[in-house]
């Protein structure tokens, strides 16, 4: 059952109330309960002019509950906002990667990762409280996992009602469920919402990508050919991320968002990744 509001954790994170000083302050706090020792997960978030998220994203990600020993890794790609400012003020990492690219940035924090685990972030997401260690779990667990990704629902910011998504997200979902029986469950993984180890990563050439493919679904596509494991999906509903529509608006609004995976779902739509 997906959720029809924003749960009350989610909520108090994406509208964070006080100075972003105080904020900040906050975060480094909360962070350095999450660093228990020799790193054992990286966090890695691509970042580019996200001053007015990237502090809800680092909030949610330092309060998170966990058992491992936790790094976050900002990457900044040539922002020319604050960004790196507040990053740096909340006591998080925060390393520079000049070449304009998500794939470049996502694996300039490959790279620097020190955890065995690594976990993708995006600086417009929010995370809860126990999101870390639910994607690691089955990593742990089970046997043949190259990568866990996982479900995600939306925020609203511009006039769409969250319950509109509510009903767009289960067309969504079957939408996904059609790709992993009968098309390719590698256009179900997403970049902002996956988990996989960092050996893996590394051999099979980070997130570089041949044009035409994207980089979060064709890497996903790379572990598993390469022998590394299947693909796994992870439905717990306390795992499940929230996302901005800000995309979805960008591409037009909801409506071209729906005419878009139906043509993803019925193959009028070659592209590798799809994005909400």
């Amino acid at each position: 059952m997906r959720p029809i509001a924003i749960p009350p954790y989610i909520s108090s994170k994406y509208y964070l109330t006080g100075s972003p000083e105080k904020t900040c302050n906050d975060i480094k706090a909360a962070y350095q309960h999450l660093q228990k020792g020799p790193i054992q997960v990286s966090v890695v978030i691509p970042a580019y002019n996200e001053e007015n998220n990237i502090l809800r994203t680092l909030s949610s990600l330092a309060n998170n509950q966990s058992k491992w020993s936790v790094e976050i890794i900002v990457v900044n790609n040539n922002s020319k906002d604050k960004t790196k400012e507040l990053v740096e003020a909340a006591g998080v990492t925060c390393i520079l990667e000049t070449v304009q690219r998500i794939s470049a940035a996502r694996n300039a924090g490959l790279s620097a990762a020190n955890g065995k685990y690594i976990l993708t972030a995006d600086a417009d997401t929010i995370y809860p409280e126990n999101w870390i260690d639910l994607m690691i779990a089955p990593m742990e667990d089970l046997t043949g996992i190259a990568i866990c990704y996982g479900r995600f629902a939306h925020i609203p910011t511009a006039n769409t009602p969250r319950l509109v998504y509510f009903f767009y997200e289960y067309i969504a979902d079957i939408s996904r469920w059609f790709n992993k029986t009968f098309r390719e469950e590698a256009v179900n993984v997403y970049g902002f919402n996956s988990c996989f180890r960092k050996a893996d990563g590394l051999a099979v050439d980070g997130f570089n990508f041949p044009a035409g493919a994207g980089e979060d679904g064709w890497f996903a596509l790379k572990l598993r050919e390469q022998g590394f494991g299947k693909l796994f999906q992870v439905t717990n509903p306390m795992a499940l991320v929230w996302t901005t529509d800000r995309r979805m608006q960008k591409d037009g609004g909801l409506f071209v968002g729906i005419i878009k995976r139906l043509k993803k779902m019925l193959g009028f739509s070659q592209e590798l990744r799809t994005d909400l």
